[in-house]
């Protein structure tokens, strides 16, 4: 079934935008006619100086309600406003423009904006029938956080949405990995436990524009070429397989002797596959020839993996929880193991996300983002000038997951320090953490899905949020625009 595109409409602007009423006027209207006595107010002064201030309180009002811009924001935000400090424009400096890596634009102060700001937030329930069937329950759209987390009087950079773009349900089966096309905001692919692929474009209308079929068992990994042109994918039935998106078949088949667990294009060689398998192996594949040009042994299992943009580093995970930095050569493909980060953690845990980002405002340089399937999620800095070594620099425990549930950076909102990452769960809500503030991580959630929540992905322009959970719905949520 194809996807289904929803509309959202923008709160409805302030009443005092809609009607310009005259300041004397409305003075005159709130003036009394009568005294606390009951007789009229004989006292010209008192009577003078009362219109004076009523008329300054009017005014006053129209002035604030016709600079505010409502945004796509409600009465919180309109409250906020008002109650800024009188020299709010001398302690706010404007951030940059809005770009595929910052998307949004937000200002950063020198004073504690949390003892100002509450959070905004304004939720609404649907339910969403895509062919008889009810698909989401209830779809909170604003800046929410969860009940226990949401903290009282306290701002936070939230991540709002206006609604949801749309929903693809025609997949029966659990989707465990979803992923965006390479520099691209529409083309969205995702891979399921009953070994398909569906490509499908989010742009309107939303659309599926393959079924590729071909894997007997669960898809547990795939990628785009730096193209677009091809999918490379894993699977438990231990076969890797490349796939050409316009024509939808299968190209290329590649037998393995034990289950492909996690795989990736080379960033600048595309001729390069590099797999991480149940052999403990990380296999470099010739995507031409299909031959395996080159290996390299770990401790255990490799689960997950990333590559940084040079293409010089392979970053990935074990079943054992320990983290490992590979250099690779972009000619030949070989293959050495540089460092080794082992898990803390007593109970070591499968890592299901390894995700690298060019750079971080809190740790000035290159990042990379860990989950593992016991809940914790770790913030490690990367130095590139010792070969990847890693330093962690934050981490979150969050409740042990049953599903291989994923992780992903938040796009770059504003200028604060903190580190924003999005997160599916068991309780089928999709979750936004700030790993920097260990009282109140969790900043905002979306509520939709009827199932846990294994997931999660951004487009390019970083302004929807794509999300899959254990019943085989993807829901692509459209963020709320910014100032």
């Amino acid at each position: 079934m194809e996807g289904v595109a929803l509309a959202s409409a923008p709160p409805a602007p302030p009443a005092a935008e809609k009607n310009n009423m005259d300041p004397e006027l409305f003075s005159c209207l709130l003036q009394p006619s009568f005294s606390s006595n009951g007789n009229s107010d004989s006292d010209p002064d008192y009577i003078g100086t009362r219109r004076l201030l009523l008329y300054r309180k009017a005014l006053s009002g129209v002035d604030r309600r016709k600079d505010w811009r409502c945004n796509g924001r409600g009465y919180v935000a309109y409250r906020n406003y008002i109650r800024r400090p009188r020299n709010w424009e001398h302690l706010l400096i404007q951030s940059q423009t809005s770009t595929p890596g910052q998307s949004g634009r937000w200002t950063s102060s020198p004073v504690p904006l949390s003892l100002l700001y509450e959070v905004d937030s304004w939720t609404s329930s649907r339910d969403l029938r895509l062919g008889g069937s009810t698909v989401g329950q209830r779809t909170s759209f604003g800046s929410s956080t969860s009940d226990t987390d949401r903290p009282r009087r306290f701002f936070q950079p939230a991540y709002s949405f206006v609604g949801m773009h749309c929903i693809f349900d025609n997949c029966k089966a659990s989707v465990t990995v979803l992923k965006f096309g390479h520099t691209s905001s529409d083309l969205l692919a995702y891979g399921a436990s009953d070994g398909s692929l569906t490509v499908c474009t989010v742009s309107q209308p939303p659309s599926v524009l393959q079924q590729l079929r071909g894997h007997s068992k669960d898809v547990t990994d795939f990628d785009f070429s730096s193209n677009n042109q091809y999918i490379a994918s894993s699977s438990l039935d231990k076969t890797v397989r490349v796939w050409e998106i316009s024509k939808g078949h299968c190209i290329r088949v590649v037998y393995g002797v034990q289950l492909q667990l996690c795989i990736r294009f080379h960033p600048v060689n595309n001729n390069f596959l590099s797999v991480g398998t149940a052999n403990r192996e990380i296999t470099v594949i010739n995507f031409s020839t299909g031959r395996v040009i080159h290996k390299a042994l770990f401790d255990s299992e490799v689960t997950a993996m990333d590559n940084d943009r040079t293409g010089q580093l392979i970053f990935c995970g074990d079943a054992q929880g320990s983290i490992y930095t590979v250099s690779i050569n972009s000619h030949t493909g070989a293959l050495s193991r540089s460092h080794r980060n082992r898990s803390a953690s007593k109970r070591r845990s499968p890592i299901t996300t390894v995700q690298y980002r060019s750079f971080s405002l809190l740790a000035h340089g290159p990042v990379l983002l860990v989950c593992c399937q016991d809940g914790s999620l770790s913030f490690f800095s990367v130095a590139l000038e010792i070969q990847g070594y890693l330093t962690l620099r934050c981490s979150l425990k969050l409740a042990p997951r049953v599903h291989s549930i994923r992780a992903s950076f938040c796009p770059l909102l504003s200028l604060e320090k903190g580190e924003f990452i999005v997160s599916g769960s068991e309780d089928s809500n999709v979750y936004f953490y700030d790993l920097t503030k260990p009282k109140h991580t969790c900043v905002n959630k979306l509520q939709g899905h009827g199932s846990p929540v294994i997931g999660v992905a951004w487009n390019h322009g970083e302004n929807l949020l794509a999300s899959s959970d254990a019943d085989g719905t993807v829901i692509v949520w459209k963020r709320a625009k910014t100032m």
